[in-house]
């Protein structure tokens, strides 16, 4: 049976402070209908909303945190560990102040408030990331790895290394989502601070409401102040809790095997962002091969171009009209290679772009149908040209609406050959009453 989404039953609130800045704050979960995803409501700013997505992390020393438009929200891996390790897809999250409460530090107040929720199937698949080819990314010592793997759940090992002058030294960490228990063996693990960085973190004002039974400081013999460890390798646990959530920002669980070394927040971000990239690449590779929306019939129904200047072949995925995906076939009979050049043929990289702006009149049209009015190229902006295009290549066109309004479009475009960007550009459409014309 394919897995399916889950929300949860009901409303459930948590409250604290914030683990960094001190400030009271609210956290209210809310049930979400299937395919919305996981979404940050500030009810303090005129409800702006953060969607959980990689494409809004900032850069944060210490923790994740997200921006959309004005609002931003801090410290959010561990919420969204729970959320992750509860297998829930679909939340609404209202919080009345910018930083999540930081609880004891580990994901489990969320999950208990989760699961008091009831965390509840819902009538749509689940969709995952399958990791296909090994993807790692790098920063300085610090490795991250996602290999294949053929069980269906996600796989993680963390090594933990601090050095032999710490209290920590080396621990190694191994969860398996498909036989483990999220909820006894990760959750509980608590965020921790070495005995030095908490005096540094206390004098730059941060986390001066918290003493060492809030948070786990490790002196040079461990745990200080009256704490102890609840997992004899809780630091490792608690940095693969950090990373369960941060992998959550993909918007979807990924079934594959995570090996991490030394792994933080920048990294995590990056591994996503490369899985993302390498999803997409294969996404389109295959479309290429085996579908087709629009022909060049139907293309010439739409498009007012003819030979030699219709440069879109085919149309393989039509997404509404927000994306859009098409086709342009290079051969060596292209008329433009006769005197660009002869001697070594590339096709110039203004008609690169000329195919994009084509392929985005495809999506302008769904927007504009029956209004009578058609788009003209208004302006260029960001155009790069990363790879020469040569006759036997195919460009995969890439066009993504930015906004759409009655006079003005504006587009978001790229071009591939295989799996490499050979150019990209945002354009912009007047778009002009078709008697004008």
């Amino acid at each position: 049976m394919p897995e399916v989404q889950h929300t949860i039953a009901r409303s459930a609130t948590v409250t604290g402070l914030g683990l960094f800045s001190g400030h009271p704050v609210t956290v209210v979960f809310r049930p979400a209908p299937a395919n919305h995803g996981i979404v940050f409501v500030r009810t303090d700013m005129e409800r702006a909303q953060v969607p959980a997505l990689v494409g809004h992390v900032l850069k944060r020393a210490r923790r994740s945190a997200l921006r959309c438009g004005d609002a931003t929200i801090e410290t959010c891996e561990h919420c969204l560990s729970a959320i992750a390790g509860l297998n829930i897809d679909n939340l609404i999250i209202e919080i009345d102040a910018a930083e999540f409460p930081g609880l004891d530090g580990s994901s489990l107040p969320y999950v208990e408030a989760l699961l008091a929720a009831e965390v509840q199937a819902q009538d749509a698949p689940r969709r995952k990331l399958v990791v296909t080819e090994p993807v790692v990314v790098r920063q300085d010592d610090a490795v991250l790895a996602a290999v294949p793997c053929e069980e269906p759940g996600m796989q993680l090992v963390y090594d933990l290394h601090y050095g032999s002058d710490t209290s920590l030294g080396r621990q190694v960490a191994v969860f398996d989502f498909g036989k483990g228990d999220y909820v006894k063996d990760i959750a509980p693990a608590r965020t921790f601070v070495l005995e030095a960085e908490a005096k540094a973190l206390r004098a730059a004002g941060l986390g001066t409401h918290l003493t060492p039974m809030d948070v786990l400081v490790l002196g040079p013999q461990g745990p200080v102040g009256g704490n102890s460890y609840r997992f004899p390798d809780e630091p490792a646990r608690h940095k693969m809790l950090d990373l369960i959530g941060d992998l959550y920002l993909l918007g979807a669980p990924i079934q594959g095997r995570i090996i991490a070394y030394k792994s933080g927040h920048w990294l995590n971000h990056a591994l996503v962002r490369q899985l993302i990239k390498q999803h997409a690449e294969q996404g389109r590779h295959e479309l290429a091969l085996h579908r087709s929306v629009l022909d060049i019939r139907k293309l010439s129904r739409i498009l007012p171009h003819r030979y030699p200047m219709l440069l879109v072949d085919r149309v393989i995925e039509l997404d509404g009209d927000r994306r859009v995906l098409g086709i342009k076939n290079v051969t060596i009979n292209e008329p433009f290679f006769q005197g660009h050049y002869p001697g070594t043929p590339i096709m110039p990289g203004v008609l690169i772009v000329e195919a994009m702006a084509q392929l985005s009149g495809v999506l302008i049209g769904q927007k504009l149908e029956n209004t009578a009015r058609i788009a003209v190229l208004l302006s260029l902006d960001r155009v790069k040209l990363r790879k020469p295009v040569t006759p036997g290549d195919q460009l995969i066109l890439e066009a993504e609406s930015v906004r759409v309004r009655s006079r003005l479009a504006h587009m978001r475009c790229r071009a591939y050959v295989g799996q490499e960007l050979a150019a990209e550009a945002e354009i912009k459409f007047m778009l002009v009453d078709d008697k004008q014309e």
